[in-house]
């Protein structure tokens, strides 16, 4: 009996132990690009960081009916937006979506978004476990004339061009 009470409380603490293991993952400075009447895409930004190394790799929204992770980079004078299978948090360290870089895109938005609104995004993630969390982010929508709001169209050369 005494052995049987042993292994129990071995695999109590075993338990326990991996389960304070998941990743731990914060937002801050969330915000979304806003919109015009009949624009139908748009992007949020925000600083992310995990307490484990996970794995950003989907998110929704009430807002748009497809919800992306993106990254932008720049190729032979063109600036090109492809989606992305998964963006790697890495353990302790702040990983930034911003304009020009990795982004959260909100495709075939239901209305417009204005300055001030809130927008709901969840976002999923998956640990190298392969253990699944979510984190819901409130992200206030910031006109277009904002600094870092537009997308940065006035530093391309006259023979870049903007593939997506």
């Amino acid at each position: 009996m005494k052995n049987w009470i042993s292994s129990f409380a071995a695999t109590t603490i075993l338990l326990a132990t991996s389960s304070l293991a998941f990743a731990d993952v914060t937002a801050s400075d969330a915000w979304v690009r806003g919109t015009v009447d009949g624009q139908k895409e748009t992007a949020a930004f925000m600083t992310l960081k995990s307490s484990e190394a996970t794995q950003l790799v989907k998110g929704s929204s009430p807002v748009a009916k497809m919800v992306q992770i993106h990254q932008e980079t720049m190729s032979g004078g063109m600036m090109k937006m492809r989606p992305v299978k998964a963006l790697d948090l890495p353990a302790n360290s702040a990983v930034e979506l911003k304009p020009g870089t990795y982004h959260v895109m909100l495709m075939g938005l239901k209305k417009p978004l204005a300055k001030g609104e809130m927008v709901p995004v969840k976002l999923s993630f998956r640990d190298k476990g392969g253990a699944k969390s979510t984190l819901e982010v409130m992200a206030e929508v910031r006109e277009l004339t904002e600094p870092n709001a537009p997308m940065k169209m006035d530093g391309m050369k006259d023979d870049m061009k903007m593939q997506h």
